[in-house]
C-alpha cells in the first residue's frame, strides 16, 4: 500500500522488555509501509529493555525520557521529537494483525475531519472476546462513566461480528490510539492524570473543538490489559475515579456543571459502600482519596475551561450507565 502520510507508531515503555519481546516482532512485521517509522518511547526504566531493543531491533527509534511521567506526561515529551502526520499510541501489551495500518490510514487520507481513531480491540488471552480497554469503541453517559460497545463495566462480549461497522465515538482507547500530529500538538494529554482515562478526556476536549473521533472496524488488534496497573489494583481505582471527576469538571457545559458533579460524587460514594460489602476497603479508601485529590484540585480544573471552547457540544451517549446496567439489567450496549 502507497501511504502518502507519514505514520510514527510509538510505544511507550517502562521495564516493560518481557512485553517488548513478546509483542514488538508483530508491530515490526505488519508495519512495513512505506513513510511509517517505529519508535520505543522509554520513560526511564531501569530494566535493559532499551538495550534489548538497540541490540535487536536495530529499525526501531529510540526516544529516552528523564523521568517516568506516566503516560501522559511520557508521550507528551516524546512525541515533541517525532515528525509525523499521524501518531499511533501504542502499549507494548499489544500484537497488531495484518493489514492493521492501513484501513485507519485509508480514513484519514479520505475523510479529513477525522481526527482519532481506534482500531477494533479483542483479548489476548480470549481472542474471541473483547477487550476491556477500548473494546470496538468508547462512548461516555452524563456522569463521566466511560463504557464501550462490547464492554459495559466488567460484562465483556464475545465478537460476534455484531460491532462489525465503522461508528463515530466518544473516545478512543490509549492502548491503541491514532491521532492527527496537529491535534495532539493542539491539544496534548493533561500531565495532572499521570495514567487511566487522559485518553477520554483529550478526546472530549477534541470533541469540544468539533473534531470527529472513529472506530474503524476492519482493524484488529489483541490486547493483555493489566500489564502495567491491574484493574484489581486500588491505585487504579484511586486514578480512574479522580481523573473521571477532573474530566467532567473541565468539560462538560457550565450549566450542567453543578448538578452533574453533585450527583456522581453521590454515585462514587455509593461505590465505595459496595466495595466495603465486597470486603475491598482498600478501594473504598481509594475513592475517598480521589475526591480529596478532586477537592484539592477543583480551582486549578476550573481554569482550565478557559482554555477551551466557549460553548461545549454535547457530548453524552444517555443519561446514567450505572442505572441502565445495575437496576435496568441492561448489560451489553446493543440493548441500551
Amino acid at each position: 500500500m502507497f501511504v502518502t502520510m507519514k505514520v510514527a507508531i510509538v510505544i511507550l515503555n517502562w521495564n516493560g522488555q518481557e512485553l517488548l519481546a513478546q509483542f514488538l516482532p508483530s508491530i515490526i512485521k505488519y508495519s512495513k509501509l512505506k513513510n511509517c517509522s517505529i519508535y520505543l518511547a522509554d520513560n526511564a526504566s531501569t530494566d535493559a529493555s532499551v538495550e534489548f531493543v538497540k541490540n535487536k531491533y536495530k529499525s526501531v527509534n529510540i526516544i529516552q525520557n528523564t523521568e517516568n511521567g506516566g503516560y501522559a506526561k511520557g508521550y507528551n515529551e516524546a512525541l515533541k521529537q517525532i515528525d509525523a502526520d499521524v501518531f499511533c499510541l501504542i502499549n507494548s501489551d499489544v500484537e497488531v494483525t495484518k493489514g492493521w495500518l492501513q484501513p485507519i490510514i485509508t480514513a484519514f487520507e479520505s475523510q479529513k475531519n477525522i481526527a482519532i481513531i481506534q482500531p477494533k480491540i479483542l483479548d489476548y488471552k480470549r481472542p474471541n472476546t473483547f477487550e476491556y480497554a477500548g473494546a470496538a469503541g468508547g462512548f461516555i453517559d452524563k456522569y463521566g462513566f466511560p463504557f464501550c460497545r462490547g464492554r459495559i463495566f466488567n460484562t465483556l462480549e464475545t465478537d460476534k461480528q455484531q460491532y462489525d461497522s465503522d461508528v463515530d465515538i466518544f473516545w478512543a482507547s490509549g492502548a491503541c490510539f491514532f491521532i492527527r500530529a496537529e491535534v495532539f500538538k493542539q491539544l496534548e494529554f493533561d500531565e495532572d492524570y499521570f495514567a487511566h482515562y487522559e485518553e477520554i478526556d483529550l478526546c472530549w476536549r477534541a470533541k469540544n473543538l468539533g473534531y470527529r473521533i472513529k472506530y474503524i472496524n476492519n482493524s484488529t488488534v489483541y490486547h493483555v490489559g493489566g500489564a502495567t496497573l491491574n484493574e484489581t489494583n486500588p491505585k487504579k481505582t484511586y486514578l480512574n475515579f479522580r481523573n473521571s471527576l477532573f474530566s467532567l469538571t473541565k468539560n462538560v457545559p457550565k450549566r450542567f456543571l453543578f448538578q452533574v458533579l453533585f450527583i456522581r460524587l453521590s454515585q462514587d460514594g455509593i461505590a465505595g459502600i459496595r466495595f466495603l460489602l465486597q470486603k475491598k476497603p482498600a478501594h473504598t479508601i481509594a475513592i475517598l482519596k480521589s475526591h480529596v485529590s478532586f477537592y484539592f484540585n477543583l480551582i486549578k480544573n476550573l481554569k482550565k475551561r478557559k482554555k477551551g471552547p466557549k460553548k461545549k457540544r454535547n457530548y453524552y451517549y444517555l443519561r446514567s450507565i450505572v442505572w441502565q446496567y445495575f437496576i435496568n439489567g441492561k448489560k451489553t450496549f446493543n440493548k441500551l
